[in-house]
């Protein structure tokens, strides 16, 4: 049965998706007129769309989580999802499968079912909510954690050709009834370039890009808490499309021109990963010889690292406590994000340590903010130093949070 939550809850006015058609279904008094192509896509996708409203009416789940899994393995965004590496790789079912589940339990956490029913929206309305918007914001968030430089500069490259006089579309003829298009796929050029310009294809398009140098990084820093870089400025980002352009001399659709324009720039998506690699292959000892025990100089070189290592964790877990300014409670609680989000073995989800530690899933999401910046502050000469600082810190991380659940507990 579908978990309906009967709480009350402030509700947010919806816009009816099918006013235009309505409206078109009026008589008219000066005679019929004809449907325009647009009107026929939005009566066709209406007609296609599933069994929402008794669906959820009757809690049928198996008929909810179909129709989940049908918008989930036909949206747009998932293909691009895949080929940025946010789902897995092992088969298109697996992949839709999880992400329809990660779906469904988000949709069941905000009571959007609740509030579809509440509000009397239409099959079609539902449909477009969970696709266009909850689907689409859940796959933006989770590409904007792993890639957050990447994907704020093609939202400004994006941006600046449609509201630059330095560019134009290419692909549209100025009417209403043309298909749509997704901004990815619409084509874009130079304002001055003539209508019947030639596309060139991509190969010849990579090749002639090259000519153009890496732009030099701006390391102005930006934004509220004033830890995201400039990277270029929006002038010089604009000069840069138009060299670009100029470059390969041909109108380009905006998911490649982002590719070529983000080529030209030194791009760095930083984010949390394993530091000992993955070794699931089990040849990580392919080419070390069959005596593993080490000699004294190896001995004496790892009692120096593993000293330098607990160094850097005093270190680091010194600035940890200097952004909670010193508060016994606030520190404990950062301990305990960095050891269930990122030390601990058991992977837990935010919203799981959200309820373990008794705080928000905003004051975790923060607390990921401040420890992933200060991870990005260390500076490590080799891998095998970031691996013992991994090892030493969990080891520490480890011991503290123990001592802070016994004195919980005590108290």
């Amino acid at each position: 049965m579908v978990a309906i939550n009967s709480v009350t809850q402030r509700t947010i006015p919806v816009k009816s998706l099918s006013h235009e058609v309505e409206k078109q279904a009026e008589p008219n008094p000066l005679g019929p007129v004809p449907q325009t192509a647009r009107a026929k896509r939005t009566a066709e996708r209406m007609a296609r769309s599933g069994k929402w409203v008794e669906s959820l009416r009757c809690s049928d789940v198996n008929k909810l989580w179909s129709e989940l899994h049908r918008i989930v393995s036909h949206h747009p965004l998932v293909r691009a999802s895949r080929s940025a590496g946010l789902l897995v790789e092992e088969g298109a079912t697996t992949a839709y499968t999880d992400l329809t589940q990660e779906l469904f339990v988000q949709l069941l956490s905000k009571n959007r079912f609740e509030h579809y029913l509440e509000t009397q929206m239409t099959d079609y309305e539902i449909e477009c909510e969970i696709g266009q918007i909850e689907l689409t914001n859940l796959l933006t968030a989770e590409l904007r954690k792993r890639h957050p430089e990447s994907y704020r500069l093609a939202r400004r490259i994006s941006t600046l050709i449609q509201s630059s006089a330095n560019f134009r579309r290419f692909d549209s003829s100025g009417s209403g009834d043309e298909p749509h298009r997704r901004l990815a796929d619409r084509v874009y050029g130079l304002s001055e370039w003539a209508d019947g310009k030639r596309r060139r294809d991509s190969h010849e398009v990579e090749q002639r890009v090259h000519v153009i140098a890496v732009r030099a990084r701006d390391t102005r820093m930006v934004g509220c808490t004033g830890d995201s870089q400039v990277v270029i400025s929006n002038s010089d980002l604009e000069d840069l499309i138009v060299s670009v352009l100029d470059a390969v001399d041909s109108p380009v659709d905006v998911r490649a021109l982002r590719s070529l324009v983000m080529s030209r720039l030194p791009v760095m998506d930083i984010y949390l990963v394993p530091l000992d690699g993955d070794d699931s292959d089990g040849e990580g000892n392919h080419f070390q010889p069959v005596d593993k025990g080490e000699d004294p100089e190896q001995g004496l070189l790892r009692r120096e690292s593993e000293d330098e290592a607990a160094g850097f964790v005093d270190h680091f877990l010194g600035h940890l406590n200097e952004t909670v300014r010193g508060k016994v409670k606030q520190y404990n609680r950062i301990l305990g994000v960095l050891w269930h989000c990122y030390l601990s073995p058991r992977q837990a989800t935010q919203l799981e340590v959200a309820a373990v530690l008794g705080v928000s899933d905003s004051l975790v999401s923060d607390y990921r903010r401040r420890i992933e910046q200060e991870l990005r502050a260390l500076s490590f000469g080799q891998v095998e130093e970031a691996r013992r600082f991994e090892s030493a810190l969990r080891e520490r991380v480890r011991d503290l949070v123990l001592v802070s659940e016994q004195n919980e507990v005590a108290v």
